[in-house]
C-alpha cells in the first residue's frame, strides 16, 4: 500500500501537482460526460478545486484503510445526491490516468504510474458505489467548515460554510444544521448562496440567547469550524417552466431564502419581473440590504423594496409590508413567495388571498 502510495504522490508532482492534474482531469470529464459535470454544484472553478482537493486528499489517506472506505463511501452518497449513477464514474480512471501523463515530460510517465492509478481507482469506484447504494438507506451528511462569519447585528451573524463533499440543494431551500457539543439538536436554517457559481453556502441567523445551535452560530462560531449540514429539503424553489412574474414577501431573517432566488434569476437571465420586499421594524434590521440591491441590480428585471414599519425609514417606504404589497401594485397573475416568522407567514397569506391571490400561488415553507 504504501509502494502505491509512494508512486501516486511521485507521478503526481511530475504531473504538474494536483491543482495543474484536476484541471486537466476536469476538462476530460466535461468533454466525455457533460452531465456528470453538469450535475455537481458550482461551476469550472469549483469542479477543479473539488477535484484538487480529492486528489491530495486519496494520496494522503491510501495508507489508511479504514479512513480511506469510509470518506470514499461517503463521497458515493454525496454523488448520488446529486443525482449521480455510480456507472457514470466507470471511467474517471482512465481519464485521471491520463490527466497524469499528459503533465509529464516526454519518457517520465511509466508503466508502474500508470498501473498505481488505475488500479487504486477500480478500489476507489467500489467504495464509492457501496457509498450510493449505503445512501438510500442511510441519508448523507456533509461536513463543512466556516470561511466567514459576520457579525452584522449583536444578535444576528451572516455565517458561510463549504462542504467537504459536493452538497446539492436548490436556491429557496433549507437544511438542517447540528453544531460542535450538541450533537442531538438540529435546527433548520435557508440555504442563501449561489450554487451554479461556487460551493458556498450562506446562512442569515439571528440569536435570542448565547445557547443552544442558533446562539452557537452566531456568538460561538469563528472561521474554521466544523459544521454538520443534513440533506437540503423544502419545495420553495423557482418553477422551471412557468412564465409568471414573481413577487417576493420577507420578514427579517427570511430575506436569506429570497436573496438565494434573487441569485438564481441573476446567474440564469432569466427574464421574469420580480420584486422583493423585505419589511424590517427599523433601518438597523437592513443587515444585508447592500448585498441583496446589489444581486437586483445584476438580475434582468429584479426590484428590492425595504419597508421600515417603525422610526425614520430613511430612503425606504415606511408602515406595514402588507400595506407597503398592496399600494404597489396588482399581484393576482404573479407566483408569491414569503419567508419569516410564523406569524408574519400567516397574516401576509390571508393579505394577499384578500388581494385577489390564489392559495395555489403563495409558497411558503411549514413553520417549525
Amino acid at each position: 500500500m504504501r509502494q502505491t502510495q509512494r508512486l501516486l504522490s511521485t507521478s503526481l508532482t511530475f504531473a504538474g501537482g494536483p491543482a495543474e492534474v484536476a484541471e486537466r482531469l476536469r476538462a476530460a470529464l466535461l468533454q466525455a460526460h457533460p452531465g456528470l459535470m453538469a450535475a455537481l454544484p458550482g461551476g469550472p472553478r469549483t469542479h477543479a478545486d473539488q477535484l484538487g482537493r480529492a486528489l491530495t486528499w486519496l494520496v494522503h489517506h491510501l495508507d489508511r484503510p479504514p479512513v480511506l472506505v469510509e470518506g470514499t463511501g461517503r463521497l458515493g452518497a454525496a454523488l448520488a445526491a446529486c443525482g449521480i449513477d455510480p456507472g457514470q464514474m466507470r471511467l474517471v480512471g482512465a481519464a485521471l490516468a491520463e490527466a497524469m501523463r499528459a503533465g509529464m515530460a516526454p519518457g517520465q510517465w511509466r508503466q508502474d504510474f500508470d498501473l498505481a492509478w488505475r488500479s487504486t481507482w477500480q478500489h476507489v469506484y467500489e467504495w464509492i458505489a457501496h457509498g450510493a447504494v449505503r445512501a438510500a438507506y442511510d441519508p448523507p451528511v456533509w461536513d463543512a467548515t466556516v470561511v466567514a462569519h459576520e457579525l452584522r447585528r449583536p444578535d444576528l451573524a451572516v455565517v458561510r460554510l463549504r462542504p467537504d463533499l459536493p452538497m446539492p440543494f436548490r436556491p429557496g431551500q433549507f437544511a438542517r444544521f447540528q453544531v460542535p457539543g450538541q450533537p442531538a439538536i438540529w435546527r433548520p436554517y435557508s440555504l442563501a448562496g449561489a450554487p451554479r457559481r461556487d460551493d458556498l453556502i450562506e446562512l442569515h441567523v439571528r440569536a435570542k440567547t448565547t445557547t443552544g445551535v442558533s446562539g452557537t452560530l452566531v456568538h460561538g462560531t469563528r472561521a474554521g469550524d466544523r459544521i454538520r449540514i443534513s440533506r437540503a429539503e423544502g419545495g420553495m424553489t423557482l418553477p422551471e417552466q412557468s412564465t409568471r412574474d414573481l413577487l417576493m414577501i420577507a420578514g427579517d431573517t427570511g430575506v436569506a431564502p429570497l436573496k438565494a432566488l434573487l441569485t438564481e434569476l441573476a446567474d440564469t437571465g432569466d427574464s421574469r419581473s420580480a420584486v422583493l420586499f423585505w419589511g424590517v421594524r427599523d433601518l438597523n434590521e437592513l443587515y444585508d440590504i447592500d448585498e441583496i440591491a446589489a444581486v437586483a441590480r445584476a438580475a434582468r428585471r429584479a426590484t428590492v423594496v425595504p419597508v421600515v414599519s417603525e422610526g425614520d425609514p430613511g430612503p425606504y417606504a415606511s408602515g406595514l409590508v402588507t400595506d407597503a404589497v398592496a399600494a404597489y401594485g396588482e399581484w393576482s397573475d404573479h407566483e408569491v413567495y414569503l419567508a419569516g416568522p410564523p406569524l408574519m407567514l400567516a397574516a401576509t397569506s390571508l393579505a394577499l388571498q384578500q388581494l385577489g391571490v390564489s392559495p395555489d400561488r403563495i409558497h411558503h415553507d411549514a413553520p417549525e
